[in-house]
C-alpha cells in the first residue's frame, strides 16, 4: 500500500463531487468487473466506520462542498437499514450540504424494503439507480441476478412510494442468447414504469470475470452486427417515448440528466471514498486499495488507503475529454479537435460527425460507431 500522500493541487478549492464505493453484494454477478465482495454481515459495521473515518481524513486535507454525491458498488442497499442510517447520517452530519443538488444511491430489486426506501429519502438521497438489467427470468439467471422479473415492478413502486421523483433504471443488451424481441419487451416494460432516466449498457467481456473466461473458451459469443441492431432499437423506442439521448448509454426525461455523471464526462475533479475508489484532482489521479479489509485496517489506524498514484499529462486529459465528450450530445469543442483537421473533415463527410455552433457532435449514425470515431482522435 502506498504511503500517505498529500494531493493538495487545488486544495483550497472545495471539491464538489463525491463517489462512495460499497463493494458488498448478496451474489457475485459473472459479468461485473467492479471491485465487489460477497456480503459478510460481520464485516459491514467496521467497514461503515472506515468510510466515515476516510471522510474525516479528507476533510482535514481539503474542503468539501458537494453538489453531487454518488453511492455505487457493489450494492449499497445490501447494507442493513441501521447501517445505512449510520453511514448516510454520518455524511449528512459531517458535510456542508447547502449546495447539494443530487444524491444518488444504487439499489438492486429485492434489496429495498419500504422502511429502507423511506429512510434513504429522509436522509437526503434524491435519486435511486435501480439495477433491473432484464425483464426475462432466463436472462436474469444467466446474469447471476438474485431477483426475478416479478420482483421488478414491486421494487420500483416501493421506491416511488417512498417519495422518490428521480429514478434511473439500468438495462443490459447484447446478452448471450438474447433476442431483439426480448430486448424490445424489456424496453417497453421499463418505459411503462415511467422512470425519469434509463441507462442501457451493451454487455462487454471484462477481464477478471467469469464471462470473460467463458467468452475466451468460446462458450459465449458476441455479435457486433446484432448489438448494433439492439442499439438502434433502443434509440428509436426511448426517443419516441420522450427520452433525451444525451450520452451513448443514457436517456433522460427533460430536466433529469445525471448531474454527477455529466461532471465525469466533462472532465471535472472528483473524490472517491472507499475500497478501489478513484479520485482525480487536476493532473493527479489515485486509487484506494482494492480490498475492503485492508482498506478498513489502514483508515481506522490513521493511515492512507491510497494504493496507487498516477500523474496525468495535459495530453492524457485532452484524450479523455475527447473520448468522453464525444459520447454526449454536448460534443467536443472545435479547439479540442484542432490537431485533427483531416480526421474531423472526413468524419463530417461520412455523416458521422456534425457541427453545431462551436462543437462537433456524433450524428445518429456516428453514435453507433462512437468508439471507432473516438479512437481516431486519441
Amino acid at each position: 500500500m502506498a504511503a500517505a500522500a498529500n494531493h493538495n493541487s487545488g486544495a483550497t478549492d472545495a471539491i464538489e463531487r463525491l463517489y462512495v464505493h460499497i463493494p458488498f453484494c448478496a451474489r457475485i454477478c459473472p459479468y461485473c468487473a467492479f471491485y465487489k465482495e460477497l456480503l459478510d454481515r460481520s464485516e459491514t459495521p467496521r467497514f461503515c466506520e472506515a468510510i466515515l473515518a476516510e471522510l474525516d481524513q479528507i476533510l482535514r486535507e481539503r474542503p468539501l462542498l458537494p453538489e453531487t454525491i454518488y453511492f455505487g458498488g457493489g450494492t449499497p442497499t445490501a447494507l442493513t437499514t441501521e447501517q445505512l442510517q449510520f453511514l448516510l447520517g454520518g455524511f449528512r452530519d459531517t458535510l456542508d450540504l447547502s449546495q447539494l443538488r443530487e444524491w444518488t444511491l444504487e439499489a438492486n430489486p429485492g434489496s429495498v424494503s419500504p422502511r429502507k426506501a423511506a429512510l434513504l429519502r429522509e436522509l437526503g438521497v434524491t435519486r435511486i439507480s435501480l439495477g433491473i438489467q432484464s425483464w426475462d427470468d432466463d436472462l436474469l439467471k444467466l446474469l447471476g441476478r438474485e431477483h426475478r422479473a416479478d420482483h421488478l415492478r414491486e421494487s420500483f413502486q416501493i421506491i416511488r412510494g417512498a417519495g422518490f421523483s428521480n429514478i434511473n433504471v439500468d438495462l443490459m443488451f447484447g446478452l448471450p442468447g438474447q433476442t431483439l424481441e426480448q430486448w424490445r419487451a424489456s424496453l417497453e416494460k421499463t418505459v411503462a414504469l415511467s422512470p425519469e432516466h434509463i441507462s442501457t449498457y451493451c454487455l462487454t467481456y471484462e477481464e477478471d470475470t467469469e464471462f470473460f473466461v467463458r467468452h475466451a473458451r468460446g462458450e459465449l459469443k458476441q455479435d457486433d452486427d446484432e448489438n448494433a441492431e439492439f442499439f438502434q432499437m433502443t434509440m428509436s423506442i426511448l426517443e419516441a417515448a420522450g427520452f433525451e439521448h444525451y450520452e451513448i448509454s443514457n436517456y433522460a426525461r427533460p430536466g433529469f440528466r445525471s448531474l454527477h455523471n455529466q461532471a465525469y464526462w466533462s472532465g471535472a475533479d472528483y473524490l472517491g471514498i472507499g475500497p478501489s475508489a478513484f479520485s482525480t484532482i487536476g493532473l493527479s489521479r489515485w486509487q484506494n486499495v482494492c480490498d475492503f479489509r485492508g482498506y478498513a485496517e489502514a483508515v481506522l489506524s490513521g493511515k492512507s488507503a491510497i494504493a496507487s498514484v498516477e500523474e496525468l499529462t495535459p495530453e492524457m486529459k485532452r484524450a479523455e475529454r475527447i473520448a468522453l465528450g464525444l459520447r454526449t450530445d454536448v460534443g467536443i469543442t472545435e479547439d479540442l479537435l484542432g490537431q485533427f483537421p483531416n480526421q474531423t473533415r472526413e468524419f463530417v463527410r461520412l455523416g458521422l460527425l456534425a457541427k453545431t455552433e462551436d462543437n462537433f457532435v456524433l450524428t445518429r449514425a456516428g453514435k453507433a460507431l462512437a468508439d471507432s470515431v473516438a479512437e481516431a482522435f486519441v
